[in-house]
């Protein structure tokens, strides 16, 4: 027979600490215990938690291995930053931590219920969200009996070793296009046919010229207008609206192969190319279109890559004023007097632009995988710490 779960106050179940100042702590590079703030929880793994700062062993301040920690106040709680400790660490004092009491209660089983709950559902709904032991004490939880709550965890840890090993191929991928880039957009690695033949100087503006495409308004159409995120982060459909709705009535059509940079946000990397899913969408005119002059000279999807070097963005910076970073403004002929650097034939481009989009094909490979892993855990989550499914132990 299949024993009924309970719910129980969590305070019945564990040990509750919060974090201190780093004024009580001799704080250096070569101490034993990490001292760990809210920012140390973006980067680590599954029960993992690193630290820049060290200490030496103080057991009374000790959080222990296998407890739960997880931001107590600001906007950190609505993130939903929950960690399992895997080595005694020290916490700073806008973290806190629970420890379950392991006769009925079991840590990793503890970690993912936390999780799963959301602690920003108990928070105080001030201006500044807090989490303290009033908060923690009377909060009930599902409990399944403990070989049941070893399974459950067991089940969990298996998607989070998936999730993590795809996480590390996806970071070695994406190392690898980094050195290719730096590599294959400069020379210093060469396809064996094409070696010999040097690279050749030009303007940027004999490379490249502007493309308008006017939209002629109709009221009643519905436009799909597009935007480019900032760190060269593509492309997205920002919003569709009928020509009625638009109050600036100056957009443009955008087309595949065209590169699209935004005069105002240009600064923090909002520049790309236009894919084909994107093809036949708006733009507005804060947004300047470029295309080759010669495509047998230029190949735009080379020209997209090259972009992404750090001295592309220093070229893209000395091209435009302005008295702070957020309200400065792109100068296309001064950028159009920047010197680049091609290979001299649009055969080799090509050939580096075909090399640079399979690396990219490969991480969106894994990226899709990675969401799927993650899509798993979610519903797996949803039925095992409800008790919808149950285990065999």
């Amino acid at each position: 027979m299949i024993s009924k779960w309970k719910k129980i106050k969590l305070g019945k179940m564990v040990n509750i600490k919060s974090g201190d100042s780093p004024s009580l702590y001799n704080l250096n590079d070569k101490g034993e215990i990490p001292y760990v703030k809210v920012e140390d929880l973006n980067n680590c793994r599954k029960y993992q938690i690193e630290s820049r700062n060290y200490s030496q062993l103080n057991s009374k301040q000790t959080v222990p291995p296998g407890a739960v920690v997880f931001p107590k106040r600001g906007a950190a709680i609505m993130t939903n930053k929950v960690r399992l400790a895997k080595v005694p660490l020290y916490m700073d004092s806008n973290l806190m931590s629970v420890k379950a009491d392991g006769a009925i209660l079991d840590d990793e089983y503890l970690y993912y219920t936390i999780s799963y709950e959301k602690l920003y559902r108990i928070a105080d709904t001030s201006t500044i969200p807090q989490i303290n032991n009033k908060h923690i004490n009377p909060y009930k939880i599902p409990l399944p009996p403990l070989p049941e709550q070893k399974k459950i965890a067991e089940i969990l840890g298996k998607w989070d070793d998936g999730i993590e090993t795809v996480e590390k191929l996806i970071a070695a991928k994406k190392k690898l296009k980094k050195a290719l880039m730096q590599q294959l957009l400069t020379s210093k690695k060469r396809f064996k046919e094409f070696e010999g033949q040097e690279w050749e100087e030009y303007p940027i503006g004999n490379l490249l010229k502007e493309i308008k495409r006017p939209v002629e308004f109709n009221d009643n159409e519905l436009y799909e207008l597009i935007s480019i995120r900032r760190r060269s982060g593509g492309l997205f459909l920002r919003e569709r609206l009928y020509g009625h709705q638009i109050k600036v009535k100056d957009l443009r059509d955008a087309h595949k192969g065209d590169f699209l940079i935004s005069k105002m946000q240009v600064v923090r990397g909002a520049l790309g190319l236009t894919t084909a899913e994107f093809n036949g969408m708006k733009i507005s005119g804060s947004y300047i279109a470029l295309i080759p002059r010669n495509p047998e000279k230029l190949d735009i999807e080379f020209y997209s890559f090259r972009t992404h070097l750090p001295d592309m963005y220093h070229k893209i910076y000395r091209s435009c004023y302005g008295v702070h970073i957020e309200k400065m403004t792109f100068n296309m002929k001064l950028y159009f007097q920047e010197k680049l650097l091609i290979p001299p034939s649009v055969k080799e481009q090509q050939k580096i632009a075909l090399v640079l989009n399979a690396a990219d094909k490969e991480i969106e490979l894994l990226n899709n995988k990675l969401e799927a892993l993650k899509n798993q855990k979610k519903g797996l989550m949803q039925k095992l710490l409800t008790g919808k499914t149950r285990v065999n132990v």
